[in-house]
């Protein structure tokens, strides 16, 4: 004779994971405890330790996606195995890879920023004016005021910078003593550029 099927009640705190999860599938960008917290109607602490249990479920190595702290927020993302099969299916120009010219002027604008493109052009030694383009049209950087001494735009890098990167937020960015080889040069650089402009 077959058992008839149990309905079982939920775990609470099971269940707001859940929520969570769904909340993070179908933001388009990283999400704070704050703005789960608000979502849920639950409190901080709790969606706190749903995101632990969350992040133990999906990770590295375990999952095809993965639960990552950044940009100020939690995201899912694609796990590293699966990242290449992602990039074929979505074309996005923010995940072509970036030259060194654009890279060069991310590190610029991201130790640096906000800061204006005659100063990444000093910096760099060469116009950056289609460079600093293409990172705006990628999402990975974005205007952040003007400099009224030369009326310039200033640039800052955005959220996506971060996201792209595995960034929680700027402040994990590498030191550059920790880069080795040209990173005293770079460092003198950047310091003169920095002495440079207007408080």
């Amino acid at each position: 004779m077959e058992r008839p099927l149990r309905l079982v009640a939920a775990n609470p705190l099971d269940r707001l994971a859940r929520t969570l999860e769904a909340l993070l599938v179908v933001a388009s960008q990283p999400l704070s405890v704050a703005e789960l917290a608000e979502a849920t109607g639950d409190d901080a602490e709790r969606v706190e330790t749903a995101l632990g249990l969350l992040s133990e479920r999906f990770h590295e190595g375990r999952s095809g996606i993965v639960l990552e702290k950044v940009a100020g927020g939690w995201a899912f993302r694609a796990s590293r195995d699966a990242a290449e099969a992602c990039g074929r299916l979505f074309e996005r120009p923010v995940e072509r890879g970036l030259s060194a010219a654009a890279l060069e002027t991310l590190a610029v604008i991201a130790y640096l920023g906000p800061c204006s493109r005659p100063e990444i052009a000093r910096l760099r030694g060469v116009a950056a004016d289609s460079v600093v383009a293409g990172l705006v049209e990628r999402g990975l950087i974005a205007e952040a005021g003007r400099d009224q001494l030369v009326c310039a735009v200033r640039y800052r890098v955005t959220p996506l910078f971060e996201r792209v990167f595995g960034l929680e937020n700027l402040s994990e960015l590498p030191r550059l003593d920790d880069l080795g080889g040209e990173a005293e040069e770079i460092r003198d650089r950047l310091e003169s550029l920095a002495e440079a402009r207007p408080a």
